[in-house]
């Protein structure tokens, strides 16, 4: 059996993709998780599990008739898009500084928003609903509007891949920007009042929840599901704009037509049916991967990344792992590595190689060839990535 249960809870199994053991708060993490009345079956644990808030990261929690809002997190649709372009390597020569820094003009990091709104920004039909969501976020529409089409901060990435047969491939990893995170987080205080006021005795208090048939479950779902396309559309924008910044430097300007596209989430919640009955499931920080579905997997900057396909494992929820996963935390990188550990990590990779980024560094994720090992039974490889350029949020 590729997986093993766990046997921390009483309530309902939890099933362990990863091969290593559970730290002692992992372990708390996902029994308080388990132990949950409304978890379906079991809880689910992808190879990059970790530490997370409330619940780890890396884990696929399937519920009935409830949903927790810190279990999907405050990167609400967070995910990953590649598209394979019709380009060979030998059209890169010489051009991988100058189309590193036409990126870092056109697309946004960090906290910075784009100055001018484009035309498809602008015609999203989401806008149409901004109205319903939550009071608290209302005063954030121009802020919204001008965030669709940037990349965020933390491990989020542009990349310019090339793949065993030496073929382009464009490749981002983004999220809701501060909309999602603050949907999220007026919708986590909600949870929380409530626990508070109906004296509901949580193992965790970031565990509070909303119950199906309420006016506070309607409302985050539908908060949820905007979110989930805001992001989605996020990476298509930038995808766009990478792709003319590509053709332009590899094919004279001339648009072409992708050879491949792949858009998926893996932090987000949806109602899809296993085992028979109709559930709720949530990801976080875990790829759908039903039979044909297309998904992406990357390591760290200086690492491979994956693009696979589903074998629609019933046991896994049809999940897979969403990347390397963190190997130790952001400040005990900074603490364990040095400015030159990034420069003899990130060889050969055209991009910033500075203290900011130390953080992110290949040597704090977990080796990305023992984490597709052990998913062999979720997934299949199809296409074998390594980055040339990356741009870091």
């Amino acid at each position: 059996m590729p997986y093993k249960d766990l046997e921390l809870s009483q309530q309902n199994p939890v099933l362990s993709w990863a091969n290593h053991d559970l730290s002692h708060d992992e372990t708390r993490m996902a029994r308080n998780v388990a132990s949950l009345p409304f978890v379906f079956k079991h809880v689910a644990l992808m190879p990059d599990v970790h530490l997370g808030k409330g619940a780890l990261v890396g884990s696929v929690i399937a519920t009935k008739d409830a949903i927790m809002p810190a279990a999907v997190g405050v990167d609400i649709g967070c995910g990953m898009a590649a598209i394979k372009m019709p380009y060979g390597s030998d059209r890169l020569e010489g051009k991988l500084k100058k189309i590193r820094q036409d990126i870092e003009a056109q697309i946004p990091v960090g906290f910075n928003q784009n100055k001018e709104v484009e035309k498809s920004v602008t015609n999203w039909q989401g806008w149409r609903d901004f109205k319903e969501l939550h009071s608290g976020v209302q005063r954030l529409d121009g802020k919204a509007m001008k965030q669709l089409g940037s990349l965020g901060g933390g491990n989020h990435f542009i990349e310019l891949c090339l793949d065993t047969e030496d073929r382009v491939w464009l490749m981002l990893h983004s999220g809701s920007r501060n909309i999602g995170n603050q949907l999220a987080q007026c919708h986590m205080k909600t949870g929380k009042e409530l626990a508070r006021l109906a004296d509901i005795k949580l193992p965790d208090r970031d565990l509070a929840y909303f119950v199906a048939g309420t006016p506070e479950f309607a409302a985050y779902w539908r908060d949820l599901q905007w979110a989930q396309k805001y992001a989605r559309f996020n990476r298509d924008v930038m995808m766009a704009r990478f792709k003319r910044i590509v053709e332009k430097h590899l094919g004279g300007g001339k648009q072409t037509k992708p050879l491949l596209s792949v858009n998926c989430h893996h932090n987000y919640a949806e109602k899809e049916v296993h085992f028979d009955e109709e559930i709720y499931v949530t990801r976080k920080g875990a790829v759908r991967a039903r039979e044909e579905d297309y998904g992406i997997i990357p390591g760290s900057m200086g690492a491979k990344s994956f693009i696979v396909k589903g074998k629609g494992n019933h046991d896994s929820y049809c999940s897979c792992s969403h990347g390397a996963g963190r190997l130790m935390s952001r400040s005990k990188a900074k603490k364990q590595f040095t400015l030159e550990d990034v420069i003899e990590q990130t060889k050969g990779v055209e991009c910033r190689k500075d203290a900011g980024i130390i953080d992110e560094i290949p040597g704090a994720y977990k080796p990305i060839d023992e984490v597709m090992k052990q998913q062999s039974d979720l997934v299949e490889v199809v296409a074998t990535l390594k980055q040339v350029i990356c741009v870091k949020g």
